[in-house]
């Protein structure tokens, strides 16, 4: 089996991006959707991506931006990946694309289609699946979600209320290409704790051995 990848969403200071970098995160995430409390200026996340070692993936997160203020940001703080977290449509994301994660919101009524909706536009590279409609962060229920994955084309990203302590039963239950943690990984609201940072990427590395 493929090693699970790693996402650190959220970041906003140089030591959590190095706590994630050091721990084997593949990837960091950026928010530029400004009502979130872990928003990140665009010119201060360009300042911790230039830091950001080889091979490490930087993500900026947007929810319903116009095509104008995207490219905007874009080109204020370019980043590997664009993480589209609302209720983007399809046009806007074409436009957007490539390099596209479209995130979903898990509801069992309505995620085989949301999936297939995504799973059929090209310029959205993998889809993300993030907490049901009660709000995002939330877990969700991962034997459901893995009864509507066999067809899915694009690499599935599981979000959602996980932590270093039951990360290792949604790889086992879903098999995603890669987890996505935000508050699983702080102290606090907004403020990430290298430690458990650290937790989560192992715990992640450890249920892959588990599967293979």
């Amino acid at each position: 089996m493929p090693r699970t990848r790693i996402k650190i969403c959220g970041i906003r200071t140089e030591e959590a991006l190095f706590a994630a970098a050091e721990a084997g995160a593949d990837a960091v995430g950026l928010v530029f959707h400004p009502h979130s409390r872990r928003y990140i200026d665009p010119e201060e996340a360009w300042e911790l991506i230039a830091q950001l070692p080889p091979l490490v993936a930087s993500v900026g997160l947007f929810v319903d931006p116009t095509l104008d203020k995207f490219m905007e940001l874009e080109e204020d703080c370019p980043t590997t990946l664009a993480q589209f977290h609302g209720d983007e449509p399809v046009e806007l994301v074409k436009q957007c694309g490539p390099g596209v994660i479209k995130a979903v919101r898990f509801q069992t009524e309505t995620i085989g289609k949301d999936l297939a909706r995504w799973d059929a536009v090209d310029e959205v590279d993998a889809i993300l699946v993030d907490g049901s409609s009660g709000g995002m962060g939330q877990t969700l229920d991962w034997n459901a979600l893995a009864a509507h994955t066999d067809n899915l084309a694009k690499p599935l990203i599981l979000a959602g209320g996980l932590t270093p302590d039951n990360v290792g039963e949604a790889i086992r239950i879903v098999r995603p290409y890669a987890v996505d943690v935000s508050s699983g990984v702080e102290s606090e609201p907004g403020v990430k704790d290298a430690e458990l940072i650290e937790k989560f990427c192992r715990a992640v590395r450890a249920a892959d051995h588990t599967l293979e």
